[in-house]
Formats: C-alpha cells, structure tokens, sequence
C-alpha cells in the first residue's frame, strides 16, 4: 500500500489547513499592500477597505485565479520527474506552504512589506532543489519569474508617473480644476472599468465555462467600462466644488473628486491581488489534491476544485480581518505623502500591471509593483518626496524573502519526509 493511500486524509487536512494559514499571511501581508494606497490617501476607512478587500479579492480568485495557480503548481518543479515517488511531491508542496506562511506570519509582525509570491516561489525551488535535486527545477521557468519582478515595478511605476503627469496637466493646471476633474475623471473610471473587464474576460473565464472571443471580450468590456463610469459620474455629481479657506485653486475638491475614483480602484486592485496572489496559497494545495485524489499520479492539467478557491478567499479575508489594519497603516504613508489623485495613479497602474501578469500566468509580487507605481508618483512630483529609509527597508526584504523561504522549506520538507515516511 503506497504512501499516499495509507496517510491520504491527513494529507488533504494539513494541505487545507497549511494553505488557510498561508492565505491568512497573504491577506494580513498582501492585502494590506493592496489596500493601503487607498485608504492611506483618506479616499475610504478601513471598514470600507476591508468590505471592498472582501468581495472582490474573493472574485479576482475565483474568476481569474486559474492562470497563475497553473504556474504555481505544475509550473516550477518538473512533476514528471517526481512519477516514481509522488509522495515527495506532497511532503514538498505542505513545506512550501508552512514555510511561506511562517515567513509571511514573521514579516506581518515586522510589519515589513514583503512579497507573498516570493516567499511560495522560493520555498518550492528550495525544496526542488534539494529534496529532488537540481535538474527537477525548471530553471528557465524560474528565470522567467525572477525577471518578471524586475519588470513589474518598472512597469508600474512608469504607467504611474505617466498617469499623475497626465493628472497635473488635464486637471491640476487647467484654469478651473474642479470642473476639469468633473470632466476628465469619468474617462478615468471608464479605463478603470475597461482594463480590469478585458483581462478577465479575455483570460479568467474559461473555467467557469465562458469562453468569449477577442473581439466580444474588447466589446463587453468597452460597455462594462461605460457602465462603471455612468456609476461613476451619478457618484461624481454628489461632490459639491466649495471652497475651503487657504485653497485659492479649489484643490480641496478636486481631491474629493478623486476620492470618488478611488474607491474604483481599490475595488480593481483588491480584484487584481485575488487573480494573482490567491494562487500563491491555493496553487500547492490543490498540488496535493489531485496527487491524493488520483492515488500517486501527477497530472499537473487537474482543474483546481471550487471549494478550494473558496477556502483561500476565506484565508484572506480572515487575515485581512484579523490583522491587516497594522500594515495597511504603514504602506499607506511611509513611502510617499499620498493624496486620492497620486493614490489613484499608483492603485490603477499597479492593477493594469498585475492583471496582465495574471492573464499571462506569470507570479509577480502585488507587493513590489504597488511599491514600484507608488515610487512612480513619487518621481512624478521629484526626489524629494520619497522616503529613502523605507525603500531602504523594502529592498533589504526583498532580497531576504527568497532564501527565507528556500531555507524553510527545505527543513520541513526532510522534517515531513522523516514523519511519514
């Protein structure tokens, strides 16, 4: 009787609560990030942030998710090689889950911003390499992801700098900028609305069982934008252009103005970080699933259970929930000062960012591209409005997240193969 059918139940059990306890990490770590430009820029509080955090975290996962927990699971160590023993396969991805959350746990307490997909991706390339030896890691693959975390905060900051100079000269410099802000940023959520809508439907619904073409994707999101942005403009109405004393420009309103596109792009960006980084915790797990499921054999093609998406949209919004607010706090306003138009300009550069990832199916960090399109603002408005210590600090987790993780995994991974085996 093999491994797998004598301690299968336990597998399933520690893998479910192994993942929960990684999808709480990335909700307290990762879900912060991706909330604090919004409410460190005062658009919501951080009631609204989580109630947002929780709807749409929880539908990026589930309708967008697929792509990237592909990568996750079958994607960075070679799973043919592993055919002979499979078991090896589960005692590394329940590693590679207890090491990630374990880090994450660390860090949150930290309060460090450290990246969830680094973290899982290291830990299976640790215990790849090691437990199995290194010709079972695919390390063109590897590659690939490495340098995709080099791209993703270029990418954003640059899209954010170009959005936040786009922003000082449509509205800012316009001779009335509240009447240029009422005109301009019903366009802005239209693109909000239109970016979010085209990714998904060109990548994420295929397992729900849409399949729609290029062409009707383009259209549907074309009308979803507009849809959004007549939402937008009824909200965009109730903001009444007064004067506050010392504000000669109106700047006042405008910045509410934006606040209305905020909340906008919180909703894009938790959506994004649910496509993305819900994989992290459910990519390993559902790993294990079908290894238990089929009795030993590694078919790395399995469709992802439902139930399982639902457990790490669970995950993340207890972390969220239980212990976010700590460092929702720090993202918010330790980089850069923001404002609800800067903060616009990071958010949704840094959700166009990571929803192309996701329909790629590349696992890049929410964590470094929001840092990177918060830096992009930053420049937009010069050197000196950013924060040297803290991005200091960021850098310094970054490069410790990858061996944190590969050296945690590799301990459990011989702890587990000592246990059961």
């Amino acid at each position: 009787m093999s491994i797998i059918a004598q301690h299968g139940e336990i597998f399933i059990i520690l893998a479910c609560l192994f993942g929960f306890f990684m999808a709480w990490g990335v909700g307290a770590n990762d879900v912060a990030n991706a909330m604090g430009t919004s409410v460190g820029s005062k658009a919501i509080t951080i009631k609204q942030a989580i109630i947002i955090a929780v709807v749409f975290e929880f539908l990026g996962a589930w309708l967008a998710g697929g792509e990237v927990t592909a990568t996750i699971r079958g994607g960075i160590v070679d799973p043919v090689l592993l055919q002979a023993n499979p078991e090896l396969l589960v005692y590394g991805m329940l590693s590679a889950l207890l090491a990630a959350a374990l880090w994450l746990l660390i860090a949150s307490a930290k309060g460090w911003p450290v990246s969830t997909t680094h973290s899982i991706v290291g830990a299976i390339v640790g215990f790849g390499a090691v437990g199995l030896g290194m010709e079972a890691v695919a390390w063109n693959r590897v590659g690939t992801i490495a340098s995709s975390w080099v791209v993703s905060p270029l990418l954003a900051g640059t899209i954010s700098f170009l959005l936040f100079k786009s922003v000082q000269y449509l509205i800012f410099e316009a001779k009335d900028p509240f009447a240029a802000a009422k005109r301009t940023v019903p366009f802005y959520i239209f693109l909000v609305g239109f970016i979010v809508s085209m990714v998904t439907l060109t990548k994420g619904l295929s397992h729900v069982g849409l399949d729609f073409t290029f062409g009707q994707s383009f259209m549907l999101s074309v009308l979803l934008g507009i849809g959004i942005m007549g939402i937008g403009i009824i909200m965009e109405n109730r903001v009444k252009g007064e004067r506050r004393i010392g504000d000669q420009f109106g700047y006042g309103s405008v910045e509410r103005v934006f606040g209305v596109l905020m909340i906008f792009t919180a909703c894009a960006m938790a959506f994004a970080h649910g496509s993305n980084d819900v994989a992290n915790a459910v990519g390993p797990l559902a790993a294990v699933i079908s290894v238990v499921r089929s009795d030993g054999v590694i078919d790395s093609a399995a469709l992802v259970p439902w139930w399982v998406l639902i457990l790490g949209g669970g995950g993340i919004v207890a972390g969220l929930v239980t212990y976010g607010h700590k460092v929702i706090a720090t993202v918010g306003t330790g980089i850069t000062e923001l404002t609800p138009s800067r903060g616009f300009a990071a958010t949704l550069a840094a959700a166009t960012t990571v929803v192309l990832a996701s329909g790629t199916g590349l696992p890049i960090s929410t964590t470094h591209t929001l840092v990177g399109a918060v830096l992009g603002v930053g420049l937009a408005r010069g050197m000196a409005a950013l924060n040297m210590r803290v991005i200091g600090t960021i850098v310094m987790s970054w490069l410790i997240t990858l061996p944190a993780g590969a050296g945690l995994a590799i301990m459990f991974f011989f702890m587990f193969k000592g246990i059961f085996g």
